[in-house]
């Protein structure tokens, strides 16, 4: 291509590059490279460690008045030390200290210890006979908070749960096999107070005829005394239709003996405390059907069927912090 509007300085540019470029010519360097100098090397006698002993100091059989009592104990003990080193020298021992935990060397190993505790003696018994969950020994564990306390560390809910797969496993061991050690470990992880041993007591009809039952809700509680008789209802003294004006509470009350049939062929005395209307008649519903379980016992699958044996645990949600209710939000506005 050319370019005729191009001036004469810019022409001699388009010359390759290389061509001006004036190249040296390679001559061999007139003395190698050598990291050894002219100079003479003059190497250092040899030494002999084996001719010379381990330094030791010594004490004199008669040392110096000059020194203090502080100075020759201090004397005494480097030479100690250094004949202790020498044992240790010459029998090749690296002792070194090792630390009594596995996890030492970690910021809180209280939960570390336990968990490798716990997993070693599953390794070591895994292969006994164990029972089905349904057969093992009911064992109330501590709770979080609890075992917390017990180490004195922050564990986390999901550490916690590792640990009661661990202890429900040890638990599942056949008792008449149950090592020693296992039952050890496992007793220091029990409630002091174990809730499944405590039987609940059997209520008996009294020598009057009566019957006990004692039923909650919400806030409100409710005594009922169950005997038979001709199907009155009292409640705190009133009357059925007095103590509840409407008449949802008022089926609520007697639900248990309607859903049985045994509405006229029992008297009912009840005294609630707490809580509203509708709490208190709920609260009676329980406190007539576990009445009325003493004198019938076989009518307990059908008040389970009508929901009167379960207590009701819902309670009224509590109102937050910039909600209006438990959970409604005012309003958005964008301006």
């Amino acid at each position: 291509m050319q370019f005729n509007s191009i001036c004469s300085s810019c022409v001699r540019l388009t010359k390759p590059f290389s061509s001006s470029i004036q190249r040296l010519p390679r001559t061999p360097f007139s003395k190698s490279f050598s990291t050894i100098t002219s100079r003479s090397i003059i190497a250092a006698p040899p030494i002999d460690f084996t001719s010379q002993g381990d330094y030791t100091p010594t004490i004199d059989s008669d040392p110096d008045d000059s020194l203090s009592d502080e100075d020759k104990a201090l004397l005494k003990g480097l030479s100690d030390i250094s004949d202790d080193e020498s044992d240790t020298s010459s029998g090749g021992l690296n002792a070194r200290i090792v630390p009594a935990s596995p996890s030492y060397f970690t910021g809180k190993p209280q939960f570390t210890d336990s968990l490798l505790t716990l997993q070693t003696l599953l390794r070591k018994y895994q292969l006994l006979p164990a029972l089905a969950p349904v057969q093992a020994p009911r064992a109330a564990w501590h709770t979080l908070s609890q075992y917390r306390v017990m180490l004195g560390e922050q564990v986390s809910a999901a550490k916690f749960q590792n640990i009661k797969e661990i202890l429900k496993r040890l638990n599942r061991i056949h008792p008449g096999l149950m090592p020693e050690e296992v039952s050890e470990v496992l007793e220091t992880y029990r409630r002091d107070v174990n809730p499944f041993a405590v039987r609940r007591r059997i209520q008996m009809v009294d020598e009057d005829g009566k019957s006990f039952g004692l039923g909650r809700r919400k806030a409100s509680t409710a005594k009922v005394y169950l005997v038979e008789g001709e199907g009155e209802v009292l409640v705190n003294g009133k009357s059925l239709n007095v103590a509840f004006p409407r008449i949802h509470d008022r089926e609520s009350a007697i639900w248990a003996l309607k859903c049985t049939g045994r509405v006229g062929r029992y008297n009912v005395w009840a005294v609630t405390q707490g809580g509203g209307l509708t709490g208190q008649a709920e609260s009676i519903t329980l406190a007539v059907a576990k009445a009325l379980m003493v004198h019938e016992p076989d009518l307990k699958p059908a008040l389970r069927r009508a929901g009167c044996v379960t207590r009701d645990p819902r309670r009224v949600e509590r109102k937050k912090p910039g909600h209006l209710k438990a959970r409604k939000m005012p309003t958005w506005v964008k301006r």
